[in-house]
């Protein structure tokens, strides 16, 4: 649609691999493009599961992106040319190593976008490592307009890292809740056909594949389990360990995961550190039950009020697993509780605040 008071913005993240945060960050550029206004995507390397957004220009810096010195510096030079005599109103990086090249490019206009409590990230580094990490990440964000995607990741930054106040703001992820539930419609003959509990995201230590199955284990649910992620070996071995082969499912990485969750039982989110775990919010705009670790950060912000009975203590196999138990013999959140929860995560207040960032004098 036309819009009269139309912007130039340019959002640049890693690729379209499959993460939240990039997820996040097309669906921000696909609305601002909806809003009328001229939207680059831009990726340092062209690999990914997800489409490029709709109404936006596509552009990939490298087929495959170095992730060295060298490499952050090649990208950042065709990053600085490409946008050469192309002014912007906001440029949007999300993800490390997206927001240095930007930084090294010197692009003015420039907003980072936190979607990661970075401290847990650091923690689990050694500490040679993680004092180096630090030191990247007060360089690169402390001189920067920064928004944070939950409250708990604002609070994180400025403790953990120095990060003035005034410097960072939340602004949540944008979520289209009549499309979420349209496409949970849509046809998925993969999808089991008797009862399941499910389980959204990569095979990595942060999502704690190993506390889900242990829990699992020991709940003794007549489900099965999905997991929405790529087959992996390691993954496969660990299944095997607890002898749950039979009940679990491995679905691979699903570019529509709503017809999974919509069916749904029980979705379980049991990292140990998140930033705004989209998940949760839809699935319960799927209309699936949730239980969640309270991690930071994220989980405590979107499960207030009667869903807070649904958070349990991160790392603790037995209150996971009873919370599984717990959560299935329940009955349904009301419809009033699930619209208040999911209420500030409307795609319209994020859009407009956006647009309200993209007006402000840097």
């Amino acid at each position: 649609m036309e819009n009269p008071s139309a912007m130039k913005f340019v959002l640049f993240t890693t690729n379209l691999a499959g993460g939240g945060a990039e997820k996040a960050l097309a669906k921000i550029a696909g609305g601002l493009a909806e809003r009328g206004h001229e939207v680059d995507f831009v990726v340092c390397e062209d690999a990914g599961n997800y489409p490029p957004p709709a109404g936006c220009r596509f552009y990939a810096l490298s087929v495959r992106a170095g992730h060295g010195w060298l490499g952050k510096r090649r990208l950042a030079w065709r990053l600085r040319r490409l946008l050469a005599n192309r002014p912007h109103d906001l440029l949007l990086s999300t993800l490390p190593f997206a927001d240095e090249v930007v930084a090294l490019s010197g692009a003015l206009r420039h907003v980072c976008r936190i979607a990661n409590t970075l401290s847990a990230e650091i923690a689990r580094l050694p500490a040679a490592k993680a004092q180096r990490r630090t030191a990247c990440y007060r360089q690169i964000y402390g001189a920067r307009r920064l928004v944070a995607v939950s409250q708990g990741v604002a609070t994180d930054m400025q403790s953990h890292f120095g990060i003035d106040p005034k410097s960072i703001q939340v602004i949540a992820n944008p979520f289209d809740f009549a499309a979420i539930r349209a496409l949970a419609a849509e046809p998925c003959p993969a999808r089991p056909t008797g009862p399941y509990m499910l389980h959204v995201g990569r095979f990595a230590a942060q999502k704690r594949h190993d506390l889900l199955l242990a829990a699992f284990a020991r709940a003794e649910l007549l489900h099965q389990l999905v997991l929405l992620t790529p087959p992996d070996a390691k993954l496969a071995a660990l299944i095997a360990q607890l002898d749950l082969t039979r009940r679990v499912v491995i679905a691979d990485f699903q570019a529509n995961p709503y017809p999974w969750m919509a069916a749904a039982d029980l979705l379980v989110l049991c990292s140990d550190h998140e930033g705004l775990p989209n998940v949760l919010i839809e699935a319960l705009a799927c209309g699936s039950r949730v239980v969640s670790t309270d991690c930071p950060s994220g989980p405590r912000e979107i499960l207030g009020g009667e869903l807070a009975q649904w958070l349990v203590p991160c790392n603790d196999v037995a209150a996971l697993a009873q919370a599984m138990r717990t959560a299935l013999a329940a009955p349904m959140p009301a419809d009033a509780v699930v619209a208040a929860a999911l209420a500030p995560y409307a795609a319209d207040r994020a859009l407009d605040a956006w647009e309200a960032l993209a007006r402000e004098s840097f």
